[in-house]
Parts: structure tokens; C-alpha cells; sequence
């Protein structure tokens, strides 16, 4: 069913592979041109030849087959015609046979893939801020796991660090058992808004003794920690529910404590530790980086000691193939140190660590600071989708039965969404209404669809099978041609560690859809065109129910 693969195989040029040959071959812009193209402007340097005089020399060579009816050279580009019956009658029999699976594949069979994600804060309630490691961590799992990948999600807990002897602090001095317990991770968090409102001197340094003691074993300051931790661990794992993510390891900042004294002896056995002004470092002048800082004057960890002890970990457990930190572009740096330190310590695998960084979401009326109490938290964000989510479907279709447990889908799939859409490079500027909309580039526009195709399947009755030899028209072949590319969609969205890709996948495939919906008459036709129209239907509903599933999406049956 591959057509890409079938046309790269039966093209010869000297110097390039047929994998280069494959993935240069696209879909044109104007179909009238082609169904495929090969651009030869990069072949020209190699083949010290024109783009124009390549294409041409490639036509002549070409023969057509019982799949590609019609190759052509214009401009530097060879261009190619499928077999359309044939297309067709391969994609939705393939699609129809393998179902919840289509799209899936054994490309990552024997290797394994670790994913660092949303990372959360103990003690902390999630803000707006944590939407796009999450949400983007989390379709990264499920793609990884689809395309038959072992994976393992990493949830690294912030759990180290003086704020929480600034909790203690704060707990022992104005909290309440009863209402701790009560109100959960809120009212840990007013406690530490107010304790860095009120705090002076004498309540600095006693939070540092307090953050001494948990470090020292303390069992009173242990067991409140703990306490704070299980809070804080039962909130966010309602939103995780809520938004379809899932984590193997909860191994966080502390786990490391008693692994990082022998990445600091080897540092020191290979001569890259150094004293800078008291404090530890690897000096990365060289590398046009300032140091990586490993030990403070003090003698305290830092991040970058506990993210070197947390690799060499992960390396040993499960031996990955890739590790990946799905990590704010703020903290490209830091993980361009890491790396180093890591290469020059002669870890070989430190080549398979990538940060996958993305922008920054807000609201739109601006930034968040935990500190001072001003923040979006994402529950509320969650909540206000749903709750409009409710409102629009009660206007639209107010006899919808079930109206609560379709608008959790619409507005959670809404918040999810709207975080994966864009590139993940991107700043976010989340917009309600935007992301609520009916019309334009949402999973709400997607969700419709699949209803409306779903609305159809259960208005026909049972399907025939595919005719074989169906001339599809324009509308449909758009549709045909769009479900043919889906596998190679998610390879290249695996490869680029990219999910947007797969979200605009589904608005652009769903946008095809409609349009041969409102142009084609289904359930009035007959024969082998009603037949073929159905079964366009019923896979085209379950590759856009592919493509939600694995960005973390529910699909209603009806909107």
C-alpha cells in the first residue's frame, strides 16, 4: 500500500539511497499536477546536472506500472499519477483490516524510549504552565507505545529543595491538620504563599533547619513531608486521569540523593571537576558554555548533579535507545551542559539524550508566579473548558443525551488540543473560545466530524465490501489520498518528537472529509458507490479515531 515506497524503489539516482529518495517525495500542493512529487533540486550539486535536465532524464527512465499511471517532469520536478482505483481499493481494505490499529508498526521493536515529563512540583498545585509537558510528554508516550516501542514515563518529582522546610515552617506555624487534609494541595499552597509574604530572617534560617532535618532523617519532618507528597500525589493524578496520561516511574529529585556522590568521585577520577570561587565545576569554556555548576560553596547539589545521577541511572535500569526531556526552552542550557558533561565523562550513550523543548502557554491576560499567588491553575482551566464545552453543546443540540460525559470530552479534548496544535517551539496564548470552536482547527471540529461520520455508518446499515475497481472522484481521492499518508505521519511525528504533526493531520484530514460530505451524496446512492462511499465513511472515522487517541483524546458518538 505504500505507493512512496513502490515509486523510490524504481528510481535510480547515483550517489543517493533510496531512503533519501523516499522521504523527499511529497504530496504536491495543486493535485492537478500530480498525486506525488520528487523535488530534484538537491540531486543538482551531486549530479553536477540542472533540477530540470534530473526530472527529465528520471521521466524518461520510468516505467509505469499497475500503480503509477502517469509520470511527468515540470520545473525540476518529476511528478506522479497513481493508479486511483488501485489506491483506493488498497488503503480502505487495509484500514478495514486492521482498525484500532492502522497506523501502528514494529519500527521500535527491542528498542526502548524514556520520557521525562510534566514533572511535577510536590506541595504544588499544577498551573497552566505544566499544560504543554504534559500534554506533549504524554502524546509522545502513547505514539512511541503505538509505533511498538517499549516506553517508559518518567514522572521526576520535584521533591528536593529548601521550600519544603519552608512548608514545615509554615505548617507548624499556622496550620491545621483537619484543614490541610481538607482542603489538600490548596491549602499547602496558601501556606507557602504566605510563608514568602511574612517571612524575615529568623524564618529563613528556620527553614533551612527544617529542610536540614528532612534531609537528616528527622522523623517528624519526614512524615510531614510525606504527608505533603501523598496530597499532593492524589490531586495530580485526578487531572492526569482527566487528560489520559500515565507514568511508569515517580522517581523524583530525592531518589537521587544517595546516587550522586559516585557521578561526583567519577568527575573528580577523570579530572573535569575544578574549584571555582569555592564552588564545584566542569569547565566548559571551550564548548562556548559557562560552567556547569556541580557542587556549591557549601557543598549542596544542584540541579545539574542530580540530572547527571538521574541518566547514569536510567542508562543502567533500562538501557534506553532514546531518552527524552520534555523540558521548557527556558532550560536549553542546562541540558546543553548536561549533555556535555555527560560526553566528556566518555558516556557514549550521552548522544541519545535529547531535550525536546517547547514555548511557553499563558492565558491572555499574561504570566503566573506561584510565589505570589497569582496563578492559573490547570483544574480550573480543565473545568471552565468543560463547563463551556456543556453550554455550546446544550445550544446546539439541547435533546443530546448524555450532555456532561460528552461536553468532559469536548472540553478536556479542547485544553489538550489547543497545547498540541502548533509547534511545540511555540508560545501559547490559550484562548477559550478558540479552542472551543466549531469551525476552524480544533479537536472540537475533529470530534464533530467523527461524529457526523459516525451519524452516517448508523443511519446505512451493514457495509459491503469495497468494489474493486471504483474510479474515485475528486472529493473522494482528496479523502484517499489523506488516509494513504497517515502511517507516515506518525513515523515522521516519532522522529521529530513533534505531536502537532499529528494534530494537523487529523484537522486537515477531517477538513477533506466534510468537504466530499457536502459535495457527495452517501446514503441516497446505490451499488458500488454507495458501498465505496460507506467504507470511505467508516475508515476515515477510525483513522481520525487513531489520531485522537494517541494525543490523548475521547471521541463522542454524538455532538
Amino acid at each position: 500500500m505504500d505507493y512512496k515506497k513502490h515509486i523510490a524503489e524504481r528510481i535510480n539516482i547515483y550517489g543517493v539511497d533510496a531512503d533519501e529518495i523516499y522521504s523527499s517525495i511529497a504530496l504536491p500542493p495543486n493535485s492537478e499536477m500530480g498525486d506525488y512529487a520528487l523535488p530534484c533540486f538537491k540531486f543538482a550539486k551531486i549530479l553536477r546536472q540542472s533540477p530540470v535536465s534530473i526530472a527529465e532524464k528520471l521521466r524518461e527512465a520510468y516505467k509505469t506500472d499497475e500503480k503509477i499511471s502517469e509520470v511527468s517532469a515540470v520545473n525540476g520536478y518529476l511528478n506522479f499519477k497513481v493508479n486511483k482505483a488501485g489506491l483506493a481499493y488498497d488503503v480502505l481494505n487495509c484500514i478495514l483490516s486492521t482498525g484500532e490499529k492502522y497506523g501502528s508498526s514494529d519500527t521500535g521493536k527491542g528498542k526502548t524510549v524514556c520520557i521525562d515529563y510534566s514533572s511535577v512540583n510536590i506541595a504544588k498545585p499544577f498551573h497552566i504552565g505544566h499544560l504543554s509537558t504534559t500534554v506533549i510528554g504524554g502524546a509522545l508516550y502513547k505514539l512511541y507505545k503505538f509505533l511498538g516501542y517499549n516506553v517508559v514515563g518518567i514522572n521526576h518529582l520535584g521533591d528536593y529543595g529548601t521550600q519544603f522546610g519552608k512548608l514545615i515552617s509554615a505548617y507548624k506555624r499556622w496550620g491545621d491538620k483537619d484543614e490541610v487534609e481538607k482542603g489538600g494541595i490548596h491549602a499547602i499552597n496558601d501556606l507557602y504563599v504566605r510563608f514568602n509574604t511574612e517571612a524575615d530572617e529568623e524564618m529563613e534560617n528556620e527553614a533551612r533547619e527544617y529542610f536540614r532535618l528532612i534531609e537528616n532523617g528527622d522523623r517528624e519532618a519526614n512524615e510531614i513531608f510525606e504527608w505533603f507528597k501523598s496530597l499532593t500525589l492524589k490531586y495530580v493524578q485526578g487531572i492526569y486521569c482527566k487528560l489520559g496520561v500515565q507514568f511508569d516511574s515517580y522517581a523524583g529529585e530525592r531518589f537521587y540523593t544517595d546516587k550522586m556522590q559516585p557521578v561526583i568521585d567519577e568527575l573528580r577520577a577523570k579530572n573535569l571537576l575544578r574549584e571555582s570561587e569555592g564552588a564545584q565545576i566542569v569547565d566548559l569554556e571551550k564548548y562556548s558554555m559557562p560552567p556547569c555548576l556541580i557542587l556549591r560553596s557549601d557543598g549542596a547539589s544542584l540541579y545539574a548533579t542530580r540530572d547527571l545521577a538521574a541518566a547514569e541511572y536510567r542508562k543502567a535500569t533500562y538501557d534506553f535507545d532514546k531518552c527524552l526531556y520534555v523540558v521548557a526552552y527556558q532550560q536549553n542550557l542546562h541540558f546543553k551542559q548536561v549533555f556535555k558533561v555527560l560526553e566528556l565523562m566518555g558516556k557514549e550513550w550521552a548522544k541519545d539524550l535529547v531535550h525536546v523543548a517547547y514555548g511557553m502557554v499563558s492565558l491572555e491576560d499574561g504570566a503566573m508566579s506561584t510565589r505570589k499567588g497569582k496563578v492559573v491553575w490547570l483544574e480550573d482551566v480543565i473545568n471552565k473548558c468543560v463547563e463551556k464545552a456543556y453550554t455550546v453543546i446544550e445550544e446546539k443540540n439541547p435533546e443530546l443525551e448524555n450532555k456532561n460525559e460528552i461536553a468532559e470530552k469536548v472540553g478536556v479534548g479542547a485544553v489538550i488540543f489547543g497545547a498540541l496544535y502548533n509547534n511545540k517551539i511555540k508560545d501559547i496564548v490559550f484562548s477559550y473560545d478558540k479552542v472551543l470552536s466549531f469551525e476552524g482547527e480544533t479537536s472540537v471540529y475533529v470530534q464533530y466530524t467523527c461524529a457526523r461520520a459516525n451519524s452516517v455508518l448508523l443511519k446505512s446499515g451493514e457495509l459491503s465490501a469495497v468494489p474493486e475497481n471504483y474510479e474515485p472522484n475528486a472529493q473522494e481521492f482528496e479523502v484517499v489520498k489523506q488516509l494513504a499518508v497517515f502511517p507516515e505521519i506518525l513515523e515522521e511525528a516519532a522522529e521529530k518528537f513533534e505531536p502537532s504533526y499529528i494534530a494537523r493531520y487529523a484537522v486537515d484530514l477531517a477538513q477533506k472529509y466534510n468537504k466530499f460530505y457536502i459535495e457527495c451524496k452517501i446514503l441516497s446512492e446505490t451499488g458500488g458507490k454507495k458501498a465505496f462511499r460507506l467504507a470511505l465513511t467508516k475508515v476515515t472515522l477510525q483513522t481520525l479515531k487513531n489520531s485522537l487517541k494517541i494525543l490523548g483524546i475521547g471521541v463522542p458518538d454524538k455532538m
